[in-house]
């Protein structure tokens, strides 16, 4: 007997399964170009190595603590011990391995590097003129905390998500990646800041998104929608930089930039704008996504409803999604400018002054933008889906 729900649910999974190998094979073909990209723009260039390339740093264990006279510092450290340690070390990296060295580990309430027998550190090798070394401490070494706390993000996520968990890491490692080796040399060399950025977000975006809903109208949708929402973000930050005047000069690490990066190329008056579209691109690609998917789900229950419709329930989702998100962003920038933000309170700075400071003005341009690219996303991507999946496309599921 003919089961007719059964076919049309064969059916689509066979749709299901084509549009996920379509998807892989255009990842595929998407990270071996920006492999080929990132080769030509990594390609050695010949020049002399840095200061900062040459310092040799080794993991070592503390053997023993042979003095210390530190002391816990209640009225100006919270409790911090300040003082000085007689340590003995044994190197487990790099060519002294394994030596027993001594140092000293002057302990401040800033650079309070408080150790014990047992813990492992990071120290700095320093050559003197006649080839003796010595050692002296950087920090903690935190290397496996850090390893372990990633591993359980990515085991969480993997168990969690399933499948899809596993394809968004390896989409969040290929936008990490791509920006490591494409945009920030890129950047160095003195490529169009503004327009490789929105092309690295882009080609980012449809690698994600991709992986996470194969070759379909959704992802389409998505894809265009997020990079129409980041180039918004960007335009808008354009115009308020200039009407400022505020761009990457503002920026508290302009002079070092500009002493080590403009004989390179480097074009720093642009960087600003690139960092509210890298900022933004994670918000926009979740809203982007949202509308695209629910749109999908309501043609996929409804195939009679009209794009009119389509977009008007697009926009409602979206309506939902804005505040959240663009509270989201903005938060995001005030968090990781709160010490900035207690230091104004502490100095009691004057608001006409408060209000005109360079990284003031910057982190509110910053979440302003990028909530502007959010919120642009929301009418975008809400009539992109309205319109694709209402018509159809030919070759897409």
């Amino acid at each position: 007997m003919y089961n007719g729900s059964k076919f049309d649910e064969e059916v689509r999974l066979v749709k299901k399964g084509r549009s996920t190998l379509w998807g892989a094979a255009a990842f595929a073909a998407l990270a071996a170009l920006l492999v080929v990209a990132a080769l030509l723009l990594n390609r050695p260039t010949g020049d002399v190595a840095t200061a900062a390339s040459q310092l040799v740093f080794e993991r070592a264990k503390v053997t023993a603590v042979l003095s210390d006279d530190a002391m816990a510092d209640e009225l100006n450290s919270e409790g911090r011990r300040i003082g000085t340690q007689e340590l003995e070390i044994k190197l487990l990296t790099g060519a002294h391995k394994d030596e027993v060295l001594t140092l000293t580990n002057y302990m401040s309430a800033l650079f309070n590097v408080d150790v014990s027998a047992g813990d492992r550190v990071i120290v700095r090798l320093i050559t003197r003129e006649d080839g003796s070394y010595y050692a002296s401490m950087f920090n903690y070494d935190r290397g496996l905390a850090l390893g372990i706390a990633l591993l359980v993000f990515c085991a969480a996520l993997a168990l969690l998500g399933g499948k899809k968990g596993l394809r968004a890491l390896l989409g969040l490692a290929f936008t990490l990646l791509s920006i490591w080796f494409l945009l920030i040399p890129g950047l160095i060399r003195g490529l169009p800041g503004v327009w490789l950025t929105i092309g690295i977000c882009a080609a980012t975006t449809a690698a994600s998104l991709l992986l996470l809903g194969g070759f379909t109208r959704k992802t389409l949708c998505a894809v265009l929608g997020c990079v129409g929402g980041v180039t918004a973000a960007g335009l808008f930050a354009l115009a308020v930089g200039a009407a400022t005047p505020l761009n990457g000069f503002n920026m508290s690490e302009a002079e070092n930039l500009l002493l080590y990066g403009a004989e390179k190329g480097l074009k720093i008056g642009g960087l600003l704008v690139c960092g509210v579209l890298i900022a933004a691109l994670g918000a926009v690609m979740d809203t982007s996504m949202n509308i695209a998917s629910a749109v999908w789900e309501l043609r996929g229950h409804n195939e009679s409803l009209t794009a009119r419709e389509l977009f008007r329930s697009g926009m409602n989702i979206g309506r939902d999604a804005m505040g959240t998100m663009a509270s989201t962003l903005i938060l995001a920038f005030a968090g990781s400018a709160l010490n900035m933000l207690i230091l104004v309170q502490v100095y009691d700075i004057p608001f006409r002054q408060l209000v005109n400071t360079d990284f003031i003005c910057i982190e509110v341009l910053q979440g302003v933008a990028g909530s502007m690219g959010i919120l642009m996303t929301t009418p975008l991507c809400a009539a992109l889906s309205a319109v694709i999946m209402a018509r159809g496309a030919k070759g897409l599921k």
